[in-house]
């Protein structure tokens, strides 16, 4: 497999301190690896099969998304229903067009809410969320949104009357990983401290660790078998994976599709999908093709400012087009 020495040279030259990589085919067969560094400080940990890494915002994909389709399939609400019916405190006594918008534009970024804010400078639990809630939150172009991915964190908690990080998860999946099976990522300086087994991103820790947007912690084989039930069609109902495979412009509902510069590299082919996140990770899904792919690595550790991973995610996925195709 070329994505091995792909990947050997760029955990050599400090692209990223290690790296998971595994595919995964229609019919079955899998193949995976592990290389590198879990943790280069305080002291080195070679990364091993089973440790979990910090998905960062596929989070959005593998947890929310799956959520609220999976609600829906239930009949606790509609993709199309508006924020207000299932959050009647949103911006209480207020007029406000952010009630009118739908959980399906919150899902596929459209809902024209800002990309981010540093939430977690304003507090914290449940007094974040319902500052949240009652933050008139200025609509404008669509942009890619983790503001409305927190709103439908909020929301999935409502419809299913417990906090996110109660919710049942898949082998492999998890909020809470043991710290001596995770691979480190920042030391971070709002906290005062490396991280590891603790969520990287700021804004997911204020809301609780797991939130709609970021939170979500797992293994190789963990993503590998969420991307294997998409390709075999049993992640969710039929109905379900047909709507999520509806384009929205640019994205999917919450998948990104391929497009010029995207990091699941040009030779993909034109109905592939995936996402990436934050830390160094990223999921791509080539049905067409008949396969998809996961690489997790710590490319934040020890610090974010390190050189840029997509140059490393489109050779593999070119690499890999080209073997399969």
């Amino acid at each position: 497999m070329r994505a091995r020495g792909i990947l050997e040279e760029a955990v050599a030259r400090g692209v990223v301190p290690g790296a998971a990589f595994g595919v995964v085919h229609a019919d079955g067969r899998r193949e995976s690896f592990h290389l590198g560094f879990a943790q280069l400080v305080p002291e080195p940990v070679p990364l091993e099969a089973g440790f979990y890494f910090d998905l960062a915002s596929l989070t959005k994909p593998l947890f929310t998304l799956k959520e609220t389709l999976k609600a829906v399939e239930e009949g606790l609400l509609d993709l199309d229903d508006p924020l207000s019916l299932h959050l009647p405190d949103l911006l209480w006594l207020k007029d406000h067009p952010l009630k009118a918008k739908t959980v399906r534009e919150l899902l596929a970024h459209t809902a024209g809410l800002p990309a981010w804010e540093a939430v977690y400078t304003w507090g914290q639990g449940e007094a974040l969320k319902a500052r949240l809630l009652q933050h008139p939150w200025p609509l404008g172009e669509p942009v890619y949104s983790d503001i409305g991915y927190m709103l439908l964190g909020l929301l999935l908690e409502r419809v299913r009357k417990r906090p996110l990080g109660a919710f049942p998860l898949p082998e492999g999946l998890t909020p809470s990983p043991p710290p001596e099976k995770t691979a480190a990522t920042e030391q971070c300086p709002w906290r005062g401290r490396a991280l590891r087994g603790e969520v990287h991103d700021e804004n997911a820790h204020a809301l609780g660790g797991l939130a709609g947007h970021a939170g979500l912690f797992g293994t190789l084989e963990g993503v590998l078998g969420e991307l294997q039930a998409i390709l075999e069609g049993r992640w969710l109902s039929r109905a379900a994976l047909e709507e999520m495979l509806r384009p929205h412009g640019e994205r999917l509902l919450s998948w990104e599709r391929k497009r010029p510069g995207w990091h699941g590299g040009s030779l993909a082919s034109e109905r592939a999908f995936g996402h990436t996140g934050f830390t160094g990770v990223a999921a791509f899904v080539d049905p067409e093709r008949g396969y998809a792919w996961a690489l997790l690595t710590n490319a934040v550790h020890p610090t974010r400012h390190r050189p840029p991973i997509a140059p490393l995610r489109r050779a593999l996925g070119n690499a890999l087009a080209a073997e399969v195709a």
